[in-house]
């Protein structure tokens, strides 16, 4: 690769399938029928209200101009402006922008945030691209999409591929349009124009939140709790920090090329000095664990931190941890998920375990908003505050109704929106 090229580090997470939509939209019907609200319900809100396709010309550094296919889907403004991520990826669909802007909606709703669900994305390879075509694709975005975002319309944000130098120039491009500075308009930013405190780790300390929480209801201390990881990203890594840090013992880790097991606790702050810059560090062993073989071995707690359907009725019989928590989006298919629910094993979905990011980018939204800006510490407690409340009412009404805690995960977020669009005359 040439000098003026280089690789973002980011979420490697390819498209979502179109059964993962599918699943989640039947999940959905069904919380809307516990909740009592009638098929037009689901009709409206199974699909975003608008979904924008954009053509985007650039000119290469070799002088050619390419012209990339973008989206932006909004699932439902009927609480506030819509908010979610922008991915940069060669499999981008809209199908998946659509899927993810619905798991949006859900998450904001559980948090009883003031947005409902949205999502972006290009299809590219930013990996082979220089910075300079990155930029340049960045604000061509920006402007293609301009009339549809705002900060009291749509707020975008991170995600594959993406970072907070992107978001930087999605900024500048934004303020230029309007011709005035607008840092309410995008989150995850860097803290010198307008990013918050705490946003980094924000995701992987929302899932050790809820780890801890979903912990303590089954009796157990978070105080030497056997934790085994899949991916070692941003979102593995920092969480095998905090774990380790609380006094949990991680056991295992995974990444790309395997996975690496030792029940008497592996040594974190050193898998962390030794990985690379795409999180891979089981390269380094020679005694490593086939990523499907790395599923299966026992553990207090397995957090799936990296694909999609990575639990399934496949290998759902030879899962030996005794709780499941999401931090990656849909890696247990829905009837694998029903199937440790009946074994007893309680799966803590991706809606509630990994919303520690878009909580943080609301208080970051609502930093800019206000102008005055908090510590981490302060980000971090109200982080929380948020988390904990959540965990406590999907478990909580999971075990009064006698159903998976995804679907009373899947009530709770779903309501607010239902009714706010009966309210608003919709349906």
């Amino acid at each position: 690769m040439s000098g003026n090229k280089r690789i973002l580090i980011g979420a490697s997470q390819p498209a979502l399938s179109e059964g993962v939509l599918a699943s989640t939209q039947k999940v959905v019907h069904e919380a809307l029928e516990r909740l009592g609200y009638g098929e037009s319900y689901y009709e409206l809100l199974k699909e975003p209200l608008r979904l924008l396709t954009v053509r985007i010309p650039v000119r290469m550094d070799d002088g050619h101009v390419q012209v990339f296919t973008g989206y932006r889907a909004q699932h439902t403004d009927a609480v506030g402006p819509t908010k979610g991520g922008i991915r940069f990826h060669p499999s981008v669909t809209a199908e998946e922008v659509s899927a993810l802007s619905l798991w949006m909606t859900l998450k904001c709703g559980l948090f009883d945030l003031p947005y409902g669900g949205g999502k972006g994305g290009i299809i590219c390879d930013p990996r082979t691209m220089s910075l300079g075509e990155v930029e340049r694709l960045a604000r061509g975005y920006v402007r293609a999409i301009s009339q549809i975002v705002g900060p009291n319309k749509d707020i975008p944000a991170p995600d594959v591929y993406t970072n907070a130098q992107i978001m930087a120039w999605m900024l500048d491009e934004y303020s230029r349009i309007r011709e005035y500075d607008s840092p309410g308009f995008i989150t995850g930013k860097p803290l010198v124009i307008g990013g918050s405190q705490g946003r980094e780790k924000a995701t992987s300390l929302g899932v050790a939140i809820s780890i801890r929480e979903a912990a303590a209801q089954q009796g157990l201390a978070i105080k030497g709790l056997k934790v085994c990881i899949q991916g070692f990203g941003n979102v593995g890594s920092n969480l095998a920090e905090i774990l380790d840090q609380w006094g949990a013992l991680v056991v295992g880790i995974s990444d790309v090329h395997g996975g690496i097991y030792d029940e008497n606790g592996l040594d974190v702050p050193n898998l962390l000095d030794r990985r690379d810059s795409f999180g891979s560090v089981t390269n380094l062993f020679s005694k490593r664990l086939s990523n499907s073989e790395y599923l299966l071995q026992p553990c207090d707690v397995l957090v799936p931190a990296a694909l999609e359907n990575q639990i399934t009725m496949d290998n759902v019989e030879k899962i030996q941890a005794k709780m499941i928590v999401e931090a990656a989006n849909g890696p247990t298919s829905l009837e694998a998920s029903n199937k440790l629910h009946e074994r007893g094993v309680l799966v803590v979905p991706d809606v509630l375990a990994n919303a520690g990011g878009v909580t943080v980018s609301y208080f970051e939204w609502v930093q800019n908003n206000q102008g005055y800006y908090w510590t981490e510490e302060e980000v971090n407690r109200k982080l929380e505050s948020k988390m904990v409340e959540a965990v406590n009412k999907v478990l909580a009404l999971s075990k009064s109704r006698t159903i998976t805690p995804r679907l009373a995960a899947y009530m709770l977020g779903v309501q607010k929106y239902a009714e706010a669009s009966r309210l608003r005359g919709w349906v």
